[in-house]
């Protein structure tokens, strides 16, 4: 008689096969592809105006081009004009986000009229005046000495401008040295035939052959003039110091980044480039 194999060994090993079928088909959690991470949205872009007094215009071209090589999202727009210009538009409304004056004491008329922030005012830089000529120099002139001369056509900044008031405290210090004696102040200012709005405007007289000389900062021959003039130094004596400061202004709707520009202008590459246009570090 045949044996017969019991039926429960083969529903085993059925169950056995689903049970490895099953397990094939199901995906183990450890296996679940890893969820991707939400991109962090890119820094909004944001442009920024740049109000600077006009000598700084070289120098701020340079470091405004670097400043935006490193931070690809901000667009500077600068406005360059003598530094009473700016504060105008500044107290009648005109936008902007940071303010480099030529002069402390703009500076600070803004300061007491609450258009700036505080706390972000620095002083960054310094510069001297000097006297420029056309290369050929019709005039002959080799030092302040000559500006007395009959007939030597003198430009300067109005007085307005920090330039102009500047120029206005080097004569004054003539007045009392024997160098020069005190007449020689008003004898100067009889050889003015143009008083200009800016620094800027001055240069470019001279560079064109339209007077002799001019009183601008030392800073302030672009290259693109420095085949058209040339520049004489003043005697320390009777030289004055422009101390450059700049602040974020109260009206910006961009305060961080406008801060984060000035901090730029601050640094050691800021510096160097300011070096580079022949301003003064700022004294300790």
């Amino acid at each position: 008689m045949q044996t017969r194999k019991p039926v429960y060994a083969g529903v085993i090993v059925l169950l056995m096969l689903l049970t490895v079928l099953v397990a094939g088909c199901t995906t183990s959690p450890t296996a679940s592809p890893t969820a991707t991470a939400t991109p962090t949205a890119a820094p909004q872009n944001v442009t920024l105006a740049v109000f600077a007094a006009a000598s700084l215009s070289g120098a701020f071209n340079e470091t405004i081009a670097d400043y935006e090589a490193l931070h690809p999202n901000v667009k500077i727009v600068p406005q360059y004009a003598g530094t009473q210009v700016l504060v105008t538009q500044v107290q009648q409304g005109a936008s902007a986000d940071v303010f480099a004056s030529a002069s402390t004491s703009y500076m600070t008329t803004l300061v007491k009229g609450g258009y700036m922030v505080n706390s972000s005012v620095a002083n960054f830089t310094e510069n001297k005046l000097a006297l420029i000529v056309p290369t050929n120099n019709p005039a002959n002139i080799s030092s302040l000495s000559d500006l007395n001369k009959s007939g030597v056509k003198v430009v300067i900044c109005a007085s307005t401008v920090p330039c102009g008031s500047y120029t206005l405290q080097v004569l004054n210090k003539t007045v009392n040295n024997s160098a020069y004696g005190p007449t020689f102040k008003a004898s100067v200012l009889k050889n003015v035939v143009s008083q200009e709005t800016d620094v800027n405007s001055a240069v470019s007289k001279i560079a064109l052959g339209e007077a002799d000389v001019a009183f601008v900062y030392q800073s302030d021959v672009p290259a693109s003039m420095q085949s058209q003039v040339k520049v004489i130094a003043l005697p320390e004596n009777v030289n004055v110091l422009a101390i450059y400061p700049i602040g974020v202004l109260a009206q910006s709707k961009n305060q961080g980044v406008a801060q984060d520009f000035e901090n730029y202008v601050l640094s050691a590459n800021g510096t160097a480039i300011l070096d580079k246009y022949h301003f003064i570090r700022i004294s300790a």
